[in-house]
């Protein structure tokens, strides 16, 4: 099955800019309660992932930083730990599993790398119990 029939659109997505800031960074995250934001640029395209745990590592790594601090520093510019690739979306959902393993979300881009939006853990974890259900049946 392809994975466009699980797809949120990117309209529906909260997205940052490589060029915002670890504090805009926080307060998105914190707002909408989420532990990872894929990065988007101003072209459109996916860049990354920027997770709770990157953030906290750049603030434990930089000991002058303090919160007022956060402002100066672009998300651009924090390490990231984890190098969360997106999947085309002309793919099959058999592809997503290994991926959700590590990760909340699928970022999904079309051929030229355009973020185009995410496939949620949640539904590749339903869809893969639906199917499980039914061969029991």
């Amino acid at each position: 099955m392809n994975i466009a029939f699980f797809l949120l659109p990117k309209n529906e997505v909260i997205c940052l800019s490589p060029e915002c800031t670890v504090r805009q960074a926080l307060e998105r995250m914190e707002y909408h309660s989420y532990s990872a934001v894929p990065l988007v640029d101003d072209e459109g395209k996916y860049v990354g992932t920027i997770t709770e745990g990157d953030l906290l590592w750049k603030l434990k790594n930089t000991p002058e930083l303090d919160f007022k601090g956060t402002e100066k520093i672009k998300l651009k510019d924090v390490p990231r730990r984890m190098n969360i690739k997106p999947i085309y979306i002309n793919a099959e959902i058999e592809n997503l599993l290994s991926l959700a393993i590590e990760q909340n979300f699928v970022p999904v881009v079309d051929d030229n790398g355009i973020f185009i939006g995410i496939i949620r853990r949640r539904e590749i974890i339903e869809y893969y119990a639906q199917s499980i259900l039914k061969k029991q049946k």
